[in-house]
C-alpha cells in the first residue's frame, strides 16, 4: 500500500520530502504534484518503476517520459542547447514547458528519441516538485498522471490515493493540482516548433526562428 505524504503546497517539510526521496532511490513509484499536473515518476536509473508506470498507463513502448530536472543548468546536462535556444530557455524555466531537445550522451537510451535523439526535458514551478529534486539531486524520469479508464488527469491527490494505492509506492499530497497538460515546444531546425498547447503560452515560441 501506498505511503501518503500530506506536505506543505508552499514551504513542503523537509522531513516529508527526504522520505519521499528515499521511496525513489530504494526504486519506488510516486505521484507528485507539478505546476500543470500530478505525475507518475521514478528514478532514472529505475528501469522495472518505468516499466511499472507502462502498466498503469497502459502505454506502448513508444510513449516518451520526460526528465524533470531542478533547474536549467541540470537540463543542459541531458541537452545541446545553443545560445539563441538558451536565452528562451533561460525565460521560460521553471514553467509548465516540456521542451524537446536534442539529447546529449547523458540520456540513457531508453529515454531518447531511437530516430531523432532527441529527450523531453522541462523544470517545474512547484515547490513540492523543486524540493523533491533538490533532495534527490538528480531528475525524475516522468509521466503525466492520466488513466486509461478516460477520467483524463488526475488532479486531486485523495483520488490518486484510492485508485492508485496498491500500484504505486508513495503519493505525495500537495494540494488539488487540476491544470492543463504542459505546452510541448520542439527545437527543430534553429527555432521552436509548438507541438502541443497547454498551460504555457505559446506566444514565447510562435517565431519561425529565436535566432
Amino acid at each position: 500500500m501506498a505511503q501518503y505524504f500530506h506536505v506543505h503546497p508552499i514551504n513542503p517539510q523537509q522531513r516529508l520530502i527526504r522520505q519521499a526521496a528515499h521511496i525513489i532511490t530504494g526504486g519506488g513509484v510516486i505521484a507528485y504534484p507539478t505546476d500543470s499536473s500530478y505525475a507518475l515518476a521514478c528514478a532514472v536509473t529505475n528501469k522495472d518503476g518505468m516499466e511499472r508506470i507502462r502498466r498503469i498507463r497502459i502505454l506502448d513502448a513508444d510513449h516518451p517520459f520526460t526528465l524533470v530536472c531542478h533547474d536549467l543548468s541540470e537540463l543542459a546536462t541531458y541537452a545541446r542547447i545553443d545560445n539563441a535556444a538558451y536565452r528562451l530557455l533561460r525565460a521560460h524555466t521553471p514553467g509548465p514547458y516540456t521542451f524537446v531537445l536534442p539529447a546529449t550522451r547523458e540520456v540513457p537510451r531508453r529515454l531518447a528519441d531511437p530516430k531523432r535523439r532527441t529527450v523531453g526535458l522541462r523544470v517545474p514551478a512547484n515547490a513540492v516538485a523543486q524540493a523533491l529534486l533538490a533532495e534527490l539531486h538528480a531528475p525524475l524520469m516522468s509521466v503525466t498522471l492520466t488513466l486509461p479508464d478516460g477520467d483524463g488527469g488526475l488532479g486531486d491527490p485523495q483520488v490518486i490515493r484510492e485508485r492508485l494505492e496498491h500500484v504505486i509506492d508513495a503519493v505525495i499530497d500537495g494540494g488539488v493540482c487540476a491544470g492543463a497538460p504542459t505546452t510541448v515546444v520542439e527545437w527543430d531546425s534553429g527555432g521552436f516548433v509548438v507541438r502541443r498547447v497547454g498551460a504555457g503560452s505559446v506566444e514565447p515560441f510562435a517565431q519561425p526562428s529565436v535566432g
